[in-house]
């Protein structure tokens, strides 16, 4: 039987955690790397690390888009989107969270010793507070306010 080497067993525990905390995103997302090492197509990891983070933003982006593109959202609304308090403090935060969003990701470039760091608190989060993997961008640009960077 062959033995479990620590990053498998890693990926292992955050597909566990994930079905504990009923987090289907941790739990998708482990299971996925788990599969790539298990079929040992190692040589995708270095392209996942590079381009992962374009690719599902521009997911994001696309889920984010989508009520635009399905009619979902009309003219109109966008429109009166300017109008309402609530919706102008929301574009406003929305362009708050873009900015942190590019300083997080330039930080996480320039400092990947931080990345490290960013991942756990972010697993964590996921995992116990129901949150979204997206915390790692927007923690790096907060950060990057703090740290001064």
């Amino acid at each position: 039987m062959p033995q479990l080497d620590m990053p498998s067993l890693m990926l292992v525990l955050l597909a566990l955690l994930g079905i504990v905390s009923r987090n289907n995103s941790i739990t998708i997302a482990a299971v996925v790397l788990l599969l790539i090492r298990v079929v040992n197509l190692h040589q995708a990891f270095p392209w996942i690390e590079k381009h992962g983070l374009s690719l599902g933003i521009v997911i994001l982006t696309i889920g984010i888009l989508s009520p635009l593109a399905s009619g979902s959202i009309s003219v109109k609304e966008l429109y009166q989107s300017f109008l309402n308090w609530k919706s102008i403090a929301a574009i406003a935060v929305g362009v708050l969270v873009a900015y942190l969003g590019g300083r997080g990701a330039h930080l996480m470039s320039a400092n990947p010793a931080i990345v490290t760091s960013l991942v756990i608190g972010t697993i964590i989060g996921v995992a116990f507070l129901k949150g979204v993997p997206v915390g790692p961008l927007i923690a790096a640009g907060i950060l990057s306010l703090l740290i001064g960077r």
